[in-house]
Parts: C-alpha cells; sequence; structure tokens
C-alpha cells in the first residue's frame, strides 16, 4: 500500500539487514498501525447512523456490546492482514525501491515466512470475529470475499493503474461492513436500505484514491522503470494532480449529497457545517504540494487526511445523537 514512511531515504543511506529481533513496535509499524484512523472513522459513523436509523420494517436496531467489540476486531485484523500481505508481496519491490528500502522486510526485521504466518493469523481472526454478530449470517458469508479483494489490492499495481481505486474501495468497505454488522440480513433484503452507507463508501473511495494518486507521484520514476502501473506513471505529475482533484471534488459532492439522498438518516446542518471544513482542508491538502514540490506530502497525507476523517466522525455522531 501506498503508505507513507517518515521521509524519503537516500539510496546511499539505506539500511542493510539489521539481523535483530523485531518486537511489538516493529510489528506495529510494519502494518501502519496509527493509520487506522483514515478507515476506522468511517466505521464508527455508519455504527451510529445505524443505530440511529429505524429499519425498513418500521422497528430499531438493536445495540450489543459484542457487535461493537466484533466491528473493532474486524476493523483491526482486516487491515492487518492486508497490510502485512503488501509488505510480504512487495518486499523485493520494496528492497529495490530507495524510498521503501528501510521497511521492516528489506532490512531484516522480520523474515518472509514470519510475516507470512502473521498475514495467514489475521485473516483468521477477522474471519473468526465475524461470528461474534451471529445470528446476523451476513457478516461471516462476506468475511472470505471482502479479505480477498483487500488484499488483491498488493497485486492490482502489477496489471492496472486503477490501482488507486481498489485501494479506495478497499477502505470504503468498512462503513458498509459496519452497518450491515448492525443491521443484519434485512439491508440485503431491502437493498434501499444500503443507500447511506453507500454514498458514504462512495465519499470514502473518492477520497483515499485521490490522496493515495497523489502520495504515489513519490514513486512515479520507480513504477516507469519496473513496469508497475500508477497514475503518475501512466498521466504524468500533472496529470496525477488533476485527476486526484476531481476524485476530491465527487468525494465532497458525496458528503454534501448524504444527509439528502438518505433522507432516514438524522445527518443535518452539523454535518453540513462540517463538510464546509472538510472543503478547506481539502483544497489545503492540495497548496502543500504540486507536482514539482512533494516535500510537504507527509503533513498533506497524514495530518491533513487525519483531521478530516475525525471531523467527519465528530460532526456525524453530533448529529444523529442530538
Amino acid at each position: 500500500m501506498n503508505q507513507p514512511d517518515a521521509s524519503p531515504v537516500d539510496p546511499s543511506t539505506a539500511p542493510i539487514a539489521t539481523g535483530r529481533r523485531g518486537g511489538i513496535s516493529d510489528w506495529l509499524g510494519l502494518i501502519r498501525f496509527s493509520h487506522t484512523i483514515f478507515a476506522l472513522p468511517f466505521a464508527a459513523l455508519a455504527t451510529v447512523m445505524a443505530l440511529s436509523t429505524p429499519l425498513p420494517t418500521g422497528d430499531w436496531p438493536s445495540l450489543r456490546l459484542r457487535d461493537i467489540i466484533g466491528i473493532l476486531l474486524c476493523m483491526v485484523t482486516a487491515r492487518s492482514a492486508a497490510m502485512a500481505f503488501n509488505r510480504w508481496a512487495d518486499r523485493k519491490l520494496d528492497a529495490d525501491n530507495p524510498r521503501t528500502a528501510g521497511r521492516h522486510l528489506p532490512a531484516g526485521i522480520f523474515s518472509p515466512a514470519q510475516v507470512a504466518w502473521f498475514t495467514a493469523l489475521c485473516v483468521l481472526g477477522f474471519v473468526a470475529s465475524t461470528l461474534l454478530f451471529w445470528p446476523n449470517w451476513v457478516p461471516l458469508a462476506g468475511s472470505v470475499p471482502v479479505i480477498l479483494f483487500l488484499c488483491g489490492y498488493s497485486l492490482a499495481k502489477r496489471f492496472t493503474s486503477a490501482a488507486h481505486l481498489w485501494l479506495g474501495i478497499a477502505l470504503s468497505l468498512s462503513p458498509v461492513c459496519a452497518w450491515v454488522a448492525i443491521r443484519g440480513p434485512v439491508s440485503v433484503t431491502h437493498p434501499i436500505d444500503l443507500v447511506s452507507p453507500l454514498v458514504l463508501a462512495l465519499a470514502v473511495a473518492a477520497w483515499v484514491t485521490g490522496f493515495d494518486i497523489v502520495y504515489a507521484c513519490q514513486d512515479a520514476d520507480f513504477d516507469r522503470r519496473t513496469g508497475l502501473h500508477s497514475i503518475p506513471a501512466r498521466f504524468g505529475m500533472t496529470g496525477a494532480f488533476r485527476i486526484a482533484a476531481a476524485f476530491h471534488i465527487v468525494m465532497l459532492v458525496a458528503l454534501f449529497a448524504l444527509p439528502f439522498v438518505a433522507a432516514s438518516t438524522p445527518l443535518g446542518w452539523t454535518f453540513l457545517a462540517g463538510m464546509a471544513v472538510v472543503v478547506v482542508l481539502v483544497v489545503r491538502q492540495h497548496t502543500l504540494v504540486n507536482p514539482d514540490d512533494l516535500r510537504r506530502i507527509n503533513e498533506a497525507f497524514f495530518q491533513t487526511n487525519a483531521m478530516i476523517s475525525l471531523l467527519i466522525l465528530v460532526v456525524g455522531v453530533v448529529d444523529c445523537l442530538t
């Protein structure tokens, strides 16, 4: 995955195998655990929305502690599996790329076998976590297709420039899955019930796709040399920034439309006021970097996007609970 490292790595100072044993902090660094902040707020918002919206049958969904625990466990295990598989699948590419040569596998902190076992355990943990929603069978039925799609992103850049969109859709599954986990099979038998999470998912997919395109600009030359597919490698830096901006416009349109297309969901003026601030943050993100200057890309990628996701969560929850 295109996840930010602390800073670009100079080829002359790229780490070599250290031989030291990785600790807990290394495992958390391997999966970029802190970046859970990008997807978790949307799963949390979808959960609150699902509990605050009447079912198509006229009843109200019930709140069970084990459902909340299940959503958290599914989020952590699914994301950890996808990230670990990405590091395992890209280990040789990461070693050849000066920017990523310091990652855990190229640096020898973990062996490929260790990461493969970790990935397998996370996959099993994800599938097992869906049992917490029983007798709601939908999460269990969808667990294998979902985890395959999440891990499939790691291979996408080998054959399509739409890999950024693949990543966006992967993260956008979080609000849809949380919604279905809370509301149960009614979302399957009454597809209209999925309008709210799908519009939110559209916003997430466009948001992630846009900022992943910008972040991938760092590797445009490397992608061209190695035959990897990406928007910057195919359309150039200027084209990539324009495409990213277009995706972010789609994101903003979807967010502003959400209270109107999902009228039964209790989102209103607080949410819309928050979206006005999101517009400012998105514009700021595009002013921090440009095709000729990527020096502030980590600030644009992590700090600004963290503020966006948390702001959307806060104003959404306030509207749903007041």
